[in-house]
């Protein structure tokens, strides 16, 4: 927010993604683009951030930065193996002269001849230290860009499989995720359960207040959610105004005291417009939550969560159900 002021900076979301990457620090790339403007000008125009947003945040320039990085690596390797091929070769050719040099020796007495050679040798070593050197600083140097295209790499995966709005895991995460909790599961015995959380109302909310102030309701719910799951628990965005958390080792009523949990922490907080200061009351969630069962894939997990989910809004809202509850049970009983 004080980057958004000091530089005069439209309130565009996409001015706040460039200014909360900025904040964040993971991509090293934009950070070094606006600090270079930032010293130069002292200030950096809307003009300037749009190019640095093609650039370095551009959904479409994901794929471009893993291929630069891939080249990059690239690069660098097969300058590794010239230094080292080209080390190994005055190492060989040294090796040689200390064999020619040795028989040599061996063969005379002449005290000039003796001087000639050691004088040869000690030039030749000298040449090797010196090569020995040159290869040394160039396998530091290229350990410490090989070091940042990592960390290139890990920001660019960082990104792939992150919601831009929430910071929480994206959809993609979660397809992911969810497939590969369900086959440890199944493999394990232990329990797994999915929670799938709505906000209520958010249509109207959204229409009412603006998109902005929608925006910032979505990251009030993704705050709620991470600050009341563990390590092992993966919150996603599921899509729109609806979030998923998968909950590895947790039976049933763990899971619902979890959605409860994160319910009551959605619900304590007051919203307010930041741009007005208006309190807008506070916002609620309804909450689904299915628990693993043999034969079960992602898609039918889902299904029973999103079913008690649907139960919960018609409850009223503001609820967590779970496929035990017994209007659940019943309603399945009726469908059978």
């Amino acid at each position: 927010m004080g980057n958004l002021k000091k530089n005069q900076t439209p309130a565009y979301p996409r001015n706040y993604e460039i200014w909360y990457t900025y904040a964040a620090g993971f991509n090293r790339g934009l950070n070094k683009a606006i600090n270079d403007i930032l010293r130069a000008k002292g200030k950096i125009s809307t003009q300037e951030l749009d190019t640095i947003y093609n650039e370095h945040l551009s959904p479409s320039r994901l794929s471009d930065r893993v291929d630069e990085v891939g080249s990059e690596i690239s690069r660098e390797l097969r300058s590794i193996v010239r230094e080292v091929e080209d080390y190994v070769s005055t190492a060989s050719s040294y090796g040689d002269s200390l064999v020619g040099a040795s028989q040599d020796l061996s063969n005379t007495e002449d005290r000039q001849v003796i001087r000639e050679i050691v004088a040869q040798l000690i030039s030749e070593t000298k040449e090797v230290e010196s090569q020995n050197r040159a290869l040394s600083e160039q396998l530091a140097a290229s350990q410490e860009q090989v070091l940042e295209l990592r960390e290139s790499l890990d920001t660019i995966r960082y990104e792939s499989l992150t919601d831009d709005l929430t910071t929480l895991a994206n959809r993609k995460h979660f397809d992911r995720s969810l497939e590969n909790a369900l086959e440890e599961a199944a493999e394990s015995g232990e329990p797994l359960c999915l929670l799938m959380t709505d906000i209520d109302h958010f249509k109207k909310f959204n229409d009412t207040f603006g998109h902005q102030t929608g925006d910032q309701v979505l990251r009030l719910v993704a705050v709620s959610v991470k600050q009341n799951v563990k390590g092992q628990d993966v919150p996603c965005r599921y899509g729109g105004e609806e979030f998923g958390v998968i909950l590895p080792r947790t039976n049933l009523r763990q899971a619902v005291a979890v959605a409860e949990s994160i319910r009551k922490a959605v619900m304590a907080k007051e919203l307010i417009k930041r741009s007005t200061g208006e309190n807008l009351g506070r916002i609620t969630i309804s909450i689904g939550a299915s628990t693993f069962k043999p034969g079960d894939t992602p898609q039918s997990l889902i299904e029973r969560a999103d079913q008690c989910l649907y139960a919960a809004k018609r409850g009223g809202r503001n609820i967590v159900k779970a496929e035990t509850d017994p209007d659940i049970l019943q309603e399945n009983s009726d469908v059978a």
